[in-house]
């Protein structure tokens, strides 16, 4: 009889260790799932600020040019997202962000640009150009390969 006890504990426990390892497995299938949809919902609301910052910058920088008339909600739009920024982003990114606002904020207070101007500004490209973003858009691209 005593053999039949130890058979049937033997199968008792084989079949408790192989439910705790597949209750394990899975426990750890899912939590990686997880994990991994949060680092994608974190990837994409970061795409989505520095797009929104691109935007921002874009229209400020684009309106700075021809005006010295500075729009509070554009300029407070841009501060929002800088902000928003320092919370998600690198500082090396926020710094650049940073002086893209400040040269945005300067060319308020710049004489304006003609047509023509912003025209040769175009073609010049460069750091001369009218590629203001080209620096910030070059550290998010860094910062979302390297997250």
């Amino acid at each position: 009889m005593e053999v039949a006890y130890v058979s049937a504990l033997s199968a008792l426990g084989g079949s408790v260790v192989g439910g705790l390892i597949s209750g394990a497995a899975t426990w750890l299938s899912q939590r990686e799932q997880v994990m991994a949809g949060q680092r994608a919902h974190d990837q994409a609301r970061r795409e989505d600020l520095y797009r929104d910052f691109i935007v921002a910058a874009s229209k400020a920088y684009g309106e700075a040019l021809t005006s010295n008339d500075p729009k509070g909600e554009d300029i407070v739009a841009l501060y929002a997202l800088m902000s928003r920024m320092r919370i998600v982003c690198s500082p090396r990114l926020v710094a650049c962000a940073d002086k893209v606002m400040g040269v945005t904020l300067d060319t308020y207070f710049a004489p304006n640009k003609t047509i023509g101007e912003v025209h040769d500004m175009m073609k010049s490209g460069g750091r001369s150009g009218l590629d203001l973003l080209k620096e910030f858009a070059e550290l998010a691209r860094e910062e979302r390969q390297a997250f």
